[in-house]
């Protein structure tokens, strides 16, 4: 009988052992928000928003590159496109339960940053041109806004690495892309893990954004550029966390 018990007990153990060891999946959750209101696809094309300095805005475009997500444990990237409601969704299988450290960059940083080598993201236009130093952008955001006098005007906020071309012949760059640390989060069981982008962050902090000044050919702007990747650094958040 005594016997019995002890192999009853080591069963149970080695069956609870093999439960708790066993891998899961995570599925990271791109939501778009202004302010805490959601935006989706079916937002676009409306003048629904309104930016720090006080312009109205229409989101017509908007698409966005992360790379070397932690969890995924090597160089990778994603392209994210709210209009086409892309992307947005993120699983990762066969991950061991535990406390993880949540990151990622927004863009490609220089290394990563090689001209032409994406296929997937040459065939969907996201390069930028040679004249510009190639590589890829970091992000597409294109929309309409109302002017000083109240008409419909068009702005291209997008994001590459910065480069001065004060002399075409020796391009200057500097890397505009940046860490975005959301801090640890534990993974018990199959997960989703919202990660929250709030759009009108990159028109407000820490650089309060004038679309009648800086507005559209924003990418050739060495300066402009570096504004975008200072106000990008407050936009992304950890969202809700489901077990």
């Amino acid at each position: 009988m005594k016997k019995f018990i002890v192999l009853f007990f080591i069963t149970l153990g080695f069956y609870s052992c093999s439960n708790s060891d066993e891998n899961v999946a995570v599925t990271l959750k791109f939501t778009q928000n202004w302010n805490e209101t959601t935006v989706t696809n079916q937002d676009f094309n409306a003048f629904k928003f309104t930016t720090k300095n006080g312009e109205t805005v229409s989101i017509v475009r908007l698409r966005y590159l992360i790379s070397n997500l932690s969890l995924q444990g090597e160089e990778n990237y994603f392209l994210v496109d709210v209009g086409e409601n892309s992307g947005n969704l993120i699983t990762i299988s066969d991950i061991a339960p535990g406390i993880y450290n949540l990151n990622f960059r927004f863009g490609f940083s220089d290394l990563d940053n090689q001209d032409g080598i994406y296929q997937d993201l040459n065939s969907v236009n996201f390069g930028v041109p040679g004249m510009l130093g190639g590589g890829y952008h970091y992000m597409q955001f294109d929309g309409k806004y109302k002017d000083t006098n109240n008409q419909d005007a068009n702005f291209n906020y997008h994001a590459i690495r910065a480069v001065d071309r004060s002399n075409p012949n020796n391009l200057v760059f500097e890397d505009t892309s940046f860490l975005v640390n959301l801090g640890t989060v534990e993974i018990k069981n199959n997960t989703t893990i919202e990660i929250k982008m709030n759009i009108a962050e990159w028109f407000k902090n820490p650089n309060t954004w004038n679309l009648n000044q800086l507005n559209t050919v924003l990418m050739p702007n060495f300066d402009a550029q570096k504004l975008i990747s200072a106000n990008g650094k407050t936009v992304f958040s950890l969202g809700t966390i489901n077990q």
